[in-house]
């Protein structure tokens, strides 16, 4: 069976889960969120206590992930990503966890092991995967692929919004902050820093509504 890889990189809030959910709905494809996979190792890192005093304990994670999977659930009809078997959400997208993020995604043995999972979980039909690295590591024979940017300012309110919709309080300044930070931490880590594909579609999302890039994208495709 002929499967279809359709790569979502760039930088964070330019509308990559969103725009890569509706395109995997519309062509009934597997929707793959990688961020929500560093995430969770990020949030397992603060919640098992291997980030101490500001300072992760690389070797003590690196062994406690050795021991950890993902995996699809199909309950309920719908495909839904687990992590060690439990289903993680809002929990995953807090400032706490964001500003960690970028960090734990620099380590060697965190990306090597998340990038085998995610090639272990696409093996089963063609996938949407967003992420940093989709088009440039992970498949870098992706047959379709995106990058997405947006001004900073832009994409800090869009998350301000966001945060703010689930009880958060925030400041502005402070999602900017942290959203210029990742942008800097993503784009010049040593391993798989965040660039865009030599082959990949560049859309500037911050004038444009999801609809229209939506539209921009499925135009390029043909399946």
């Amino acid at each position: 069976m002929k499967t279809t890889v359709i790569a979502v990189d760039g930088f964070a809030s330019t509308g990559k889960s969103t725009l890569s959910k509706r395109l995997a709905k519309a062509l009934d494809f597997t929707y793959m969120d990688t961020g929500y996979m560093y995430r969770a190792v990020s949030y397992f890192a603060l919640t098992t206590h291997l980030i101490q005093d500001d300072i992760i304990q690389e070797q003590a994670i690196e062994a406690a992930l050795s021991e950890t999977s993902f995996s699809w659930s199909t309950a309920a009809g719908s495909k839904q990503m687990l992590f060690n078997g439990k289903a993680y959400g809002d929990e995953l997208r807090t400032l706490e966890v964001s500003s960690w993020v970028s960090r734990i995604a620099q380590l060697g043995f965190v990306r090597e092991h998340l990038v085998n999972q995610q090639r272990l979980l696409s093996q089963l039909g063609s996938v949407v995967m967003d992420g940093r690295d989709i088009g440039t590591v992970v498949f870098p024979n992706a047959d379709y692929k995106f990058f997405l940017i947006a001004d900073p300012k832009v994409r800090a309110q869009r998350r301000l919004e966001e945060l703010r919709a689930k009880g958060e309080e925030v400041l502005f300044e402070e999602i900017l902050k942290n959203v210029v930070n990742r942008d800097h931490q993503d784009s010049t880590r040593a391993i798989s820093p965040l660039r865009k594909a030599k082959d990949a579609i560049e859309i500037d999302t911050t004038s444009f509504s999801v609809d229209e890039v939506f539209e921009q994208m499925m135009s390029a495709i043909e399946v």
